[in-house]
């Protein structure tokens, strides 16, 4: 099994002033993906807590919604050739799904986190932005993790 770096072709130079330019855009699509998870109430505590207790069908259909546009979007960008800022195709590498104690440790670990925390990784950006602080260490924890899974990666049965 290659490692990331293998799989991904290499990126497209980019110039400074793109680059701003890029940074931006991102910033202001971080920013509304942030207000829309908030409006949505998918950072809610109350809202995952429902989830995980089967009392409310919201976050499953916001689930299932975020599912059903990724695969038009992908569909989308397949058939109309959309390609990066800077030119490059967008190549989506085919997806080994496998068995194993590693997926099961795993996707136990990131449930374990969400129904801790009440938050996956993307929302807690929107909750720190919104005014809960406390969601600062939560955030610095786990860049620490993702970091540290980086430095030990080699040495982790894949």
């Amino acid at each position: 099994m290659g490692t990331v770096t293998e799989t991904m072709p290499a990126p497209a130079q980019v110039t400074s002033r793109t680059s701003v330019k890029g940074l931006a855009m991102y910033l202001s699509l971080g920013v509304l993906f942030g207000a829309v998870l908030m409006k949505a109430e998918v950072v809610s505590w109350f809202r995952v807590q429902e989830m995980f207790r089967f009392q409310s069908p919201h976050m499953y259909l916001t689930i299932v919604s975020a599912i059903v546009t990724a695969a038009v979007s992908l569909q989308l960008i397949r058939r109309f050739d959309v390609r990066t800022i800077g030119g490059a195709p967008i190549v989506v590498p085919p997806k080994e799904m496998g068995r194993g104690l590693r997926y099961a440790v795993g996707g136990t670990m990131f449930g374990l986190g969400w129904g801790l925390v009440g938050a996956c990784p993307a929302p807690l950006f929107a909750l720190f932005g919104s005014g809960l602080s406390v969601f600062s260490v939560i955030i610095v924890s786990a860049m620490t993790g993702t970091w540290m899974y980086g430095v030990l990666r080699r040495r982790l049965p894949h």
